[in-house]
């Protein structure tokens, strides 16, 4: 039998937008962003001359990097047109032609890509990130019932024109949820606003001596990821966990904060970037396993979610330091009816808090293409 080739690649987008049950301003756009009322979602569906198709979500990626490709050639894909050795952003945003070509290979095995790989478990404790501003009452009743839905961990935003005003809030969550739930706090100080008046390094050395008072598992971004030496000092400063990495383009530019000490927990994404993919998930885990740290993806909640969310799923189920995972859940904007809605069976949480790791040959997960119209389609001789 002659060697797999890539033979076409289509992309395809969403009928009709997604529309979101209001208008959504996630905190890291407050206090000036626009508000969001719908969600598109776009797929590459990569045909291979064997009959085996995969998928992976569009980030703008050039298909033709695909063309005659032999699937199982990962690595090679990863190392010249991801992160491979390089520090700084390789531009090309392949993640999702990568994950496309995992779920070739893992159909072509019939196996799921982490046991394909070699599991190290089936299941996996995730988080209920949830993503606005609130009134302190609001924030209360949304986390009792978080809690009563089964999440054993919450992440609050943290966003306010007045730091101690986001402090305010997760003293009252905590006082009335006590400690039946991990309190994770997100305070966005890496992203960009016109009007927003960021942290200065006291403030954020301030703020996280509040927040480790209250118990707090990490506290994430509470400077910009550039600053190094910020970060380190708040960490050495602090007993809760510092966090981020989110917008960390390569694998190799987490290398100065973990000598630094600045991260205990890094959070690379697999396709927020567009450079990290599977192979850039387990590589940065084990990297970060030899120095002792820890290392809970992001996952971007849009329309692309459940698909990001099942890849970064099959690489994690994989590595032996990833305590849990992002699940983006802010009901009733970010849910499974608004983020997995190509999916029969949403992917959802157990009585555990934890999630099953799909286990369907590939990235798991099957596909409703009903409600998908073809944007691009190109296709090679071979």
């Amino acid at each position: 039998m002659h060697l797999m080739k890539i033979k076409r690649v289509e992309i395809l987008t969403n009928k009709e937008p997604i529309r979101l049950t209001e208008p959504w301003r996630p905190a890291w756009r407050e206090p000036d962003g626009v508000h969001t009322t719908d969600f598109t979602l776009s797929l590459y569906k990569v045909y291979t001359d064997q009959g085996i198709i995969g998928y992976g979500p569009n980030l703008g990626g050039d298909p033709k990097l695909l063309r005659g490709l032999n699937p199982f050639y990962i690595r090679k894909f990863w190392h010249n047109h991801m992160g491979g050795k390089r520090a700084g952003d390789s531009g090309k945003r392949a993640a999702g032609l990568e994950i496309a070509l995992w779920d070739i290979v893992g159909k072509a095995a019939r196996q799921p890509v982490h046991q394909l790989l070699g599991a190290s478990c089936q299941k996996i404790p995730v988080y209920a990130a949830t993503s606005r501003l609130l009134e302190i009452s609001q924030h209360i009743e949304q986390v009792k019932t978080l809690i009563n839905f089964g999440f054993k961990a919450v992440k609050l935003r943290l966003h306010r024109p007045d730091p101690w005003a986001d402090v305010a809030v997760i003293e009252a969550v905590r006082s009335a949820v006590g400690d039946t739930v991990e309190i994770l706090v997100d305070a966005n100080q890496n992203n960009s606003s016109e009007v927003y008046n960021f942290w200065s390094r006291q403030t954020a050395q301030q703020v996280a001596r509040e927040l480790d008072l209250l118990n707090v598992y990490f506290l994430e971004e509470p400077l910009p990821r550039n600053d190094v030496e910020g970060l380190a000092e708040i960490s050495a400063s602090v007993d809760m966990f510092i966090a981020g990495g989110e917008h960390t383009p390569v694998v190799a530019d987490f290398k100065s904060h973990i000598l630094a000490g600045s991260y205990d927990i890094l959070q690379p994404d697999i396709t927020l970037a567009g450079n990290f993919g599977i192979t850039g998930l387990r590589e940065i885990s084990s990297v970060a396993d030899f120095f002792g740290k820890l290392v809970i993806p992001h996952v971007t909640g849009n329309g692309n979610f459940f698909i990001t969310l099942a890849a970064t799923l099959q690489a994690m189920a994989t590595v032996d330091n990833c305590p849990m995972v992002e699940f983006p859940y802010d009901p009733p904007i970010l849910t499974p009816d608004t983020m997995q809605t190509l999916l029969a069976e949403p992917i959802w949480i157990d009585k555990d808090g934890s999630v099953e790791v799909p286990n369907k040959p590939g990235i798991g997960i099957e596909i409703d293409e009903d409600r998908l119209a073809l944007e691009v389609s190109l296709a090679w001789e071979i």
